[in-house]
């Protein structure tokens, strides 16, 4: 489990593929103190296990299912990536409870700057149109934000100048591929409901929901 506040970025220094796998080496220094192999870190928003560790890099195994699901298929040798190891009993829970388990891919079709903000518009996936609220908490790459408005199956953040500085944010262009998992708060209460209530008419509310 994560914050959805990125400790650092880091480098990717490597990505050897296989048939339907990859091994990822990252560059990093804050990440890794105190973390010992097995230990999950979240990259750009994916929840990945520490299998070897050195004194500035760790490396992690990405399954079929997450190259699949989110954007470490498409990621290139020197990309920046947002860093977050996870949780403890004792962190500060500043952002949003975060799974680290990508849902889909988005993207990313407008940067706005206002001052010393940004407005950031991402466009998504159709299928996770009833879970995107506003004033809900979204991670994007791993990042905790909140959805100032959604039109048209995309919605925009406001991102404050230390977030975009200290995150990849920084280098992203318009149509770049971003990670997005919602508030896994909606799956659950949803789920429940269409486990256990009786009512079709209900039911059949809950699943055509629009806003």
């Amino acid at each position: 489990m994560f914050t959805g506040i990125i400790e650092e970025t880091g480098k990717v220094i490597s990505i050897i593929k296989a048939d339907s796998s990859a091994k990822i080496k990252i560059g990093c220094e804050k990440v890794i103190e105190n973390t010992a192999l097995g230990d999950s870190i979240a990259v750009n928003g994916v929840c990945l296990t520490a299998v070897s560790i050195g004194s500035n890099f760790f490396e992690a195994d990405v399954s079929s299912e997450t190259l699949a699901k989110s954007s470490l298929s498409r990621v290139n040798i020197g990309a920046l990536v947002n860093l977050e190891r996870a949780l403890t009993l004792s962190t500060r829970l500043g952002g949003h409870l975060v799974q680290g388990h990508v849902e889909d891919a988005g993207i990313l079709k407008k940067i706005t700057k206002s001052g010393d903000f940004y407005t950031i518009t991402i466009e998504y996936p159709k299928e996770l149109d009833k879970y995107i609220v506003e004033k809900g908490s979204i991670a994007i790459d791993g990042i905790s934000l909140t959805v100032v408005n959604v039109v048209n199956n995309s919605f925009n953040v406001a991102v404050i100048p230390h977030t975009f500085e200290s995150t990849n944010l920084k280098n992203k262009k318009n149509g770049d591929i971003v990670n997005l998992e919602t508030d896994i708060i909606a799956r659950y209460v949803e789920k429940m409901i269409l486990s256990d209530n009786k009512d079709d008419k209900l039911k059949s509310m809950i699943l055509n929901f629009k806003r």
